[in-house]
This record gives structure tokens, C-alpha cells and sequence, in this order.
């Protein structure tokens, strides 16, 4: 049942599924440990209790410090750097798109959510901006696995640069 959690929980981007998945299975090695001191006890081995015991212990840290780590990552809408790096990259290569300004990926539940600000050429009309931020989103949602939705904001080349020395 554990490697099941654990590949499930990965499959769909669980973090909690992932972390439970870790849990049920230090279960069942602290479990397998527990009889391993007990049957070294009985046969007259002292230490083999205290060692158990440092052991599981030393085993539970370790998947509170892997849980904590990657549950406390997805609270703080944490991607993999390089998931950003493939959306950049997706967005790129779409015909049009000068340059990637901003690029933002956030989880929302199991699933991946993006805002890019991309950068065209100023003669663009209004529409064919628009018709390229949707061609970059399209590129976005089929690039990024488990990204569901995706907000493409298009500005022409140097824009911002102008707006910020007027001030």
C-alpha cells in the first residue's frame, strides 16, 4: 500500500498523498525492526532493544524531515526550477515572443498554474497580440505536464523600459 500511495501521490502531484505514502511505509519497517529487538532479546541480546530504538527513531526523522520538506515546499507554491525552465523554453519557441520578461508557476491543489509576460514586436495589432497570447498559452498547457491553466499577458518590446524612466 505504500509504494502504491507514494506512486499515486506522484503521478498526481501529491505532496500529502507522496508524504502519507512515506509514513505507511516507516510504519511497516519500524514494525519489521520491533520483532527483529524483541527476537534479539530474547535470545539473550541486551543491546538490541536500545539499537531497535535508535534505529526507528533515527527512521522517523528521517521521513518528517522528507515530508516536511516537501509539504512545507507546496504551502509556499514551490515548483521544481526545472519545470520553469521547460515553460520558458515552451514559450520561446513560439513564433512572435521576443523574450520571456516574468514567468510564474504556482500549485493550485494537484494542478500547475502559470502567468508569463512575454515580450513582441510594438507593430503588432491589438489582435495579433492577442492571437499570440494564445498560441503561447496552447504551447504552455501542452509543454507542462499537470499545468491546467495558463494567463499570457503580451507587451511590446522596450515598454517598460519607457514607462520606467517617466516617473
Amino acid at each position: 500500500m505504500a509504494r502504491y500511495r507514494i506512486r499515486v501521490g506522484r503521478q498526481i502531484g501529491s505532496a500529502a498523498l507522496v508524504a502519507d505514502g512515506l509514513h505507511a511505509r516507516t510504519d511497516g519497517f519500524t514494525s519489521l525492526a520491533v520483532l527483529l529487538g524483541a527476537g534479539g532479546v530474547a535470545i539473550g541480546w541486551r543491546w538490541a532493544d536500545p539499537l531497535v530504538g535508535l534505529v526507528i527513531t533515527v527512521a522517523i526523522l528521517s521521513v518528517l524531515r522528507s515530508a516536511v520538506t516537501q509539504v512545507g515546499a507546496r504551502l509556499m507554491d514551490a515548483v521544481d526550477p526545472a519545470l520553469v525552465d521547460q515553460a520558458t523554453k515552451a514559450l520561446v519557441t513560439v513564433e512572435g515572443v521576443k523574450e520571456v520578461r516574468e514567468l510564474r508557476i504556482r500549485w493550485i491543489g494537484h494542478r500547475l498554474r502559470a502567468e508569463a509576460d512575454i515580450t513582441a514586436d510594438p507593430s503588432l495589432t491589438i489582435t495579433q497580440s492577442h492571437e499570440l497570447a494564445h498560441l503561447a498559452e496552447d504551447r504552455l498547457l501542452a509543454a507542462v505536464r499537470r499545468l491546467n491553466a495558463a494567463n499570457v499577458h503580451v507587451s511590446p518590446v522596450g515598454a517598460h523600459a519607457q514607462s520606467d524612466s517617466i516617473v
